[in-house]
């Protein structure tokens, strides 16, 4: 914002911008403009959390057209274009330098825009050049502008640093790697200066534009001769998810290795049999998948996860696709074929075909644990519903068709080890059915149903629960499925109640329910249960006391006629006398 704004007249001529004030006050005007957070909000606000770079260039030329028509500074008339170029001494208030920024960004986003369809139509990259270049020049003109004493110090670093890297984003385009490198490290200095020198509350945007210059940099450094800066990249690609400008070509990068490396895989050994892997297709989808998991474990979040098990699916379909296409025309598969046998295309088929049903399980299983996450009511994200129970159904159902495609897999039932795997599986997957299934006849308040079904899926969990028991590496499963169960038993017990507080009222049919030898919630009389016993004290010490002898008062006793004449004495001698 700036510190101080002069008003403009309605009636000032469209070459002179009439300013009110002395000399003096004027000088004073210092013009403050959050560059960086201006564009980021506006991005954010008009298409491009989305990507959507035409919403954007749309909003661009229209706030551009208001700040012109507001300042009563047009470029000509509707019949004629005349420029009028935006000089210091026209600095007055924040909007002037508002308008090259908005040039800035209106040709920046058609050039992202032209960028995008460049990939069906290779003309438009000539064009995207162009009006990158446009960009450039227009940022250049708003650092210029800055450049000036109206213009405060924070602003002035903000239309450099703008201006460092939208000349670096057009020399990365035309792949002047050198240049490129100087501008990106000259923005990603000044916009750490910047972040160093504000409040907390004010870095984040710096923060993350200095991360987003950062594969930029050592994409540049890697086309430059840097090799150490491979590996950084492919990390980055994973965890960022770059997009834009860098994200097609780090997956440029990333083909390229990976071509690097597949020629390094020449044959894969599956169920006891070793085949010769010769088409490039295959190879570097076996590559992508061995490091899967690398890239998993990388992946910072359930979106970026799933876009490495989609990426690996599509890459998977391109390899069984090339797999088929010489299956029916080698004659040497056709005729193992007739003779009963398999040959090594078709067992490397089958070994593709195992691979993508495992990866879409484990792309499933993980949309599950999502969905369970946002099961409850008030688990909603972004204003999105919550989840119900019927979601988990569908996915359950989708995981029990591929473990059905797994099992009837040749060769996979001669594997004791492996087809007890998947029948543990199976049965988990139909236990977690069964539960979903039977929470939704809850949620209807079917309770008859919901019992039903909640003792089935109790069955196939303890089902599971043994076949697991004698598998190596199963404890999680274990644990998991054993949380399952208990979760069964609570939920059978509560719809149990339901079922009986719901129950007809009438005399007859209460009772019959009640008396029915399924409605018992609990054992009653409970069964005894040892306990401890009352513990028993012996006065062990009685036995060693010594008491006082009272010999002599027996023998007075005697003398006196014993107790009985002294009692008798003390109630009727009184009276004789």
């Amino acid at each position: 914002m700036a510190a101080e704004k002069n008003q403009t007249s309605g009636d000032q001529n469209s070459d002179v911008l009439p300013q009110e004030g002395t000399e003096e006050e004027q000088n004073k005007v210092v013009l403050t403009l959050e560059i960086l957070q201006t564009i980021k909000d506006a991005q954010q606000t008009h298409g491009l959390r989305h990507g959507d770079y035409q919403r954007y260039r749309g909003y661009c030329a229209r706030r551009l057209r208001r700040l012109r028509k507001g300042l009563h500074f047009t470029c000509g008339n509707r019949h004629k274009f005349q420029r009028k170029p935006i000089t210091e001494e026209l600095l007055s208030e924040q909007r002037f330098l508002l308008m090259p920024l908005m040039e800035a960004e209106r040709a920046w986003s058609y050039a992202m825009q032209l960028k995008q369809e460049a990939n069906t139509e290779h003309r438009k990259q000539f064009h995207m050049v162009s009006r990158m270049k446009k960009a450039a020049g227009h940022a250049a003109t708003l650092a210029r502008l800055c450049d000036s004493d109206k213009v405060d110090a924070r602003t002035k670093l903000e239309a450099q640093a703008y201006s460092a890297w939208m000349q670096g984003s057009l020399e990365f385009e035309v792949q002047l790697w050198e240049a490129a490198l100087n501008h990106f490290n000259e923005a990603k200095t000044i916009y750490e200066k910047l972040s160093s020198a504000l409040p907390e509350d004010a870095r984040m945007v710096y923060d993350l534009r200095v991360e987003d210059i950062k594969p930029s940099i050592r994409y540049c450094a890697y086309n430059i001769g840097d090799q150490s800066a491979m590996e950084d990249l492919l990390q980055m690609r994973v965890k960022s998810g770059a997009q834009g400008m860098l994200g097609d070509k780090l997956d440029e990068l990333v083909a390229q290795t990976r071509e690097k490396q597949a020629a390094t895989i020449s044959e894969v050994t599956w169920q006891g049999r070793t085949v010769s892997v010769k088409q490039e297709q295959v190879r570097l989808f076996l590559l992508s998948y061995q490091e899967s998991s690398t890239d998993l474990q990388a992946a910072p979040d359930t979106n970026s996860k799933l876009e490495v098990y989609e990426k690996l699916l599509m890459d998977c379909k391109d390899a069984m696709q090339v797999l088929r296409g010489e299956l029916r025309e080698d004659p040497l598969a056709r005729a193992a074929q007739a003779e009963g046998k398999t040959s090594q295309l078709a067992h490397l088929l089958t070994y593709l075909t195992y691979i993508r049903n495992t990866i879409t399980i484990q792309r499933n299983l993980l949309m599950a644990d999502t969905v369970k996450a946002s099961l409850s009511p008030g688990a909603a994200v972004d204003g999105r519903r919550a989840a119900k129970p019927q979601d988990l159904v569908r996915l359950y159902d989708i995981i029990l068709q591929n473990v059905e495609e797994l099992r009837q897999l040749p060769g996979i039932q001669d594997d004791a080890m492996m087809a007890q795997n998947l029948e543990a599986q199976s049965d988990a997957c139909k236990a977690y059915r069964s539960f979903y299934i039977a929470k939704s006849y809850a949620v209807s308040q079917k309770w008859k149903e919901a019992v039903a079904l909640y003792d089935q899926a109790l069955v196939q969990g303890k089902t599971a629960l043994g076949l697991y028991a004698s598998l190596p590496d199963s404890a999680e499963r274990i644990a998991e499925l054993e949380g399952l169960v208990a979760e069964v038993h609570a939920n059978k017990s509560s719809s149990h109640a339901s079922c009986i507080l719901d129950s007809p009222t009438s005399p007859d049919e209460q009772d019959l329910t009640l008396n029915d030898t399924g409605a018992n919630m609990v054992t009653f009389p409970p069964n005894f249960q040892p306990i401890p016993c009352k513990p028993l004290f012996f006065d062990l010490a009685l036995n060693h006391v010594e008491f006082p002898s009272l010999q002599d008062r027996l023998a007075e006793q005697k003398k006196g006629g014993g107790i009985a004449n002294m009692v008798k004495g003390w109630f009727w001698g009184g009276g004789n006398k």
